[in-house]
């Protein structure tokens, strides 16, 4: 039955179950009630059987059954539910001895005469059970009588009535006792996940700081809520990053809209010479320069930040590209007669262009940073599951404080040096994006006045998958 209700379906559930449970257990305890009486009603034949049998063994024979039966009379008379037949075995089958109201004829034709003791189980005219035991026995002087001695049944007949009345008119209340019963345990089961009805209903974009309390909760819900408080967590802090994004975007984007605004209007408020006009659109195109750039890396990251960029990935050498990356910086460390050098190899599954990205962003910032006549170093090593390449360079420096804030955007050291020479401030955060999709992630130490150290960590490709594409 489909219903909106939890509690419905659970309390309609265990309510059935129990219901089944409840006849299940009706009869099986009337079979075994059933089975216990016929068990007992055999056991009492045999035991009246064996008496017979000892009394016919007494010195009686056929005539003195006939003429003086009082000893197996008194066998069965004052038992309204026994009923004794002994018959010869002459070809007449002459009746001996008939004991009590009920006739045993119709059994004559029904059981076969045999030494051992046999069991039938039949109904008279009146519809009563009749239970009938069937044996040879020999009488003192060595002749063979057959003996049939029935139990009427009816006893248990009414026995087993009142239990199956007793049965259908307490199974009613049963089954409503018991789907009161679920119906109350389904709803203080479940009671505690009103607290989780009341905290969503409260969290909005503007407020994500409401919590769900896992204490007296049960394990299987404070699972739940543990991993509902987890989500809630991510998604605040997704919501922070965001807001502070927008607020650091808008931050980098006023400073020049500002400068081509002021420009223009300062340029325009009076009639200028040709230069003057040329040096204003030339200031200005470098300042469009610029927000070029920054739309370009948000763009950028925007793309690595999706995880369907993660499909295009194929087995790529770092000692290559690395390589690929010096050749393109390799008038730049000229120019400040920097040494470049690359040694070791792996290969890692990724996209080519953005791990060439990546260095490319390391190793600009290690030439921008390295003082003249100096040495960059890459290098690339396996270490147990994961591979890395570095860039080292000497130079000035970070701060510690400044080194868990590096890979943030826009968070620069000197902000002020950063804008003179055109950075956007995005080019480490575009290194830890790009490290995450490839399910890795981005290191930095650093000594004041010492070295300076970039490392990207990839995880290890199994050595089925090392083919270059």
């Amino acid at each position: 039955m489909k219903t909106s209700s939890l509690s419905m379906r659970l309390g309609l559930t265990v309510s059935l179950m129990g219901a089944g449970l409840v006849l299940l257990l009706a009869t099986l305890a009337y079979l075994a009630l059933t089975h216990e009486l016929e068990k007992l009603a055999r056991k009492n034949l045999e035991s009246k059987m064996e008496q017979i049998q000892h009394s016919l063994a007494l010195g009686l024979d056929a005539n003195r059954i006939r003429a003086r039966p009082h000893s197996l009379m008194d066998l069965v008379i004052g038992h309204d539910n026994f009923f004794l037949t002994i018959i010869g075995t002459a070809p007449d089958n002459t009746v001996l001895l008939s004991v009590g109201a009920k006739s045993q004829e119709p059994l004559l034709t029904d059981f076969t005469p045999r030494e051992t003791l046999g069991y039938l189980n039949w109904t008279d005219s009146f519809g009563n059970q009749i239970l009938s035991a069937s044996s040879l026995m020999r009488l003192g002087n060595g002749d063979r009588v057959r003996v049939l001695l029935s139990l009427d049944r009816m006893d248990d007949q009414a026995l087993l009535s009142a239990y199956l009345r007793a049965t259908i008119i307490a199974l009613p209340m049963l089954l409503l006792l018991i789907g009161m019963g679920a119906w109350w345990l389904v709803q203080r089961g479940l009671a505690p996940l009103k607290q989780f009805s009341h905290v969503t209903a409260k969290v909005t974009t503007q407020d994500l700081t409401h919590r769900l309390s896992v204490d007296n909760l049960p394990r299987e819900l404070g699972e739940l809520a543990q991993g509902f408080n987890v989500m809630l967590d991510r998604l605040d802090a997704g919501v922070q990053q965001l807001s502070q994004f927008s607020d650091d975007l808008a931050h980098e984007l006023r400073a020049p809209l500002t400068n081509l605004m002021g420009k223009a209007q300062v340029t325009l408020s009076r009639q200028r010479p040709p230069e003057e006009y040329k040096a204003v659109l030339e200031s200005n195109t470098e300042e469009l320069e610029r927000l070029g750039r920054i739309v370009s890396d948000m763009l950028f990251l925007a793309q690595v930040s999706h995880p369907a960029a993660r499909a295009s990935f194929t087995a790529v050498s770092l000692a290559d590209e690395a390589h690929r990356v010096m050749e393109l910086f390799a008038l730049s460390a000229e120019d400040k007669q920097l040494t470049l050098t690359l040694s070791g190899d792996a290969q890692v599954k990724g996209d080519r262009l953005m791990i060439q990205r990546a260095l490319s962003n390391l190793l600009s910032n290690a030439i921008r940073h390295t003082p003249a006549g100096s040495h960059v170093s890459l290098l690339v090593e396996t270490y147990g599951s994961h591979v890395s390449v570095s860039v080292s360079n000497p130079g000035p420096g970070i701060e510690a404080q400044h080194l868990p804030h590096l890979f943030e955007r826009f968070y620069r050291v000197d902000s002020s040096r950063a804008r003179t020479e055109g950075g956007t401030g995005l080019g480490l955060a575009i290194v830890r994006s790009i490290m995450t999709l490839h399910l890795g992630q981005a290191e930095v130490r650093s000594l004041p006045g010492g070295f300076t150290l970039f490392r990207l960590v990839f995880p290890l490709i199994p050595p089925s998958e090392e083919t270059l594409t």
